[in-house]
């Protein structure tokens, strides 16, 4: 999922589209490149596995997926809780249109809408969700669509529901921070410099969130990405 107003973001491999005027940066134009690239770069499986284990307790309610690309991890959702209610939110109609190819390939029932992060409480029509995720999204974009994303997701749920965040997220080593510099290479030192210091959790708790913690870790290709769990107090 990518947000308007991103800041210092170049090409990766040659293949990202240029920005609109409003700043939208549009998905790769070879999307079949999209999730091999994803899969090499951030073992993608692996954590993707977690938060499947993370959300069993929001099997029966409604589950949201923020920045839902490709809809990858929605189809993983669809096969293991096929009696939750699954939304995919992301701003980009290429890569939308990709999903609902995909998902329908493997006869996954997921309601997918377009909009940004900030507009997710609106975008699921006074509905509160059980859980929410979200995977690399937030290390793309400016500090002020981090803050109110985060506030969009703490509206968005419901008393006591779950927020599961996997991202790139502090860079604890030399190795990782290493790493992490093909991503500012690829998104900018501006939005992905706070999350390689740990904003992260801080931010989570400023938007109203309780038992902010960090249980997992992944050292990748890329850099180390996190996994933030939080409960919206009920």
């Amino acid at each position: 999922m990518r947000v308007d107003n991103v800041s210092d973001s170049s090409q990766i491999f040659g293949m990202q589209s240029a920005p609109t005027q409003d700043g939208f940066i549009p998905a790769f134009p070879v999307l079949g490149l999209y999730d091999p690239i994803v899969r090499l770069l951030s073992r993608d499986r692996a954590w993707r596995a977690v938060l499947l284990d993370e959300l069993a307790s929001s099997a029966q309610g409604t589950i949201v997926d923020a920045g839902c690309g490709t809809g990858t991890f929605l189809g993983q959702l669809s096969h293991a809780f096929p009696q939750a209610r699954l939304i995919g939110i992301d701003p980009d109609p290429a890569i939308l249109a990709r999903a609902r190819t995909k998902l329908a390939a493997v006869r996954a029932a997921v309601d997918l809408r377009q909009g940004y992060l900030r507009d997710l409480a609106a975008l699921l029509d006074g509905c509160p969700a059980s859980a929410i995720t979200s995977s690399l999204v937030l290390h793309q974009v400016p500090m002020a669509e981090k803050r109110a994303g985060l506030a969009a997701m703490h509206r968005a749920l419901a008393p006591g529901g779950l927020l599961l965040i996997a991202d790139y997220g502090a860079q604890r080593s030399f190795a990782m921070r290493t790493a992490f510099r093909l991503v500012q290479a690829v998104d900018g030192t501006a939005t992905t410099q706070p999350n390689a210091d740990g904003v992260l959790p801080g931010l989570i708790r400023a938007a109203g969130f309780a038992d902010v913690a960090e249980p997992h870790r992944f050292a990748t290709a890329t850099g180390s990405i996190s996994i933030y769990r939080a409960i919206k107090p009920a």
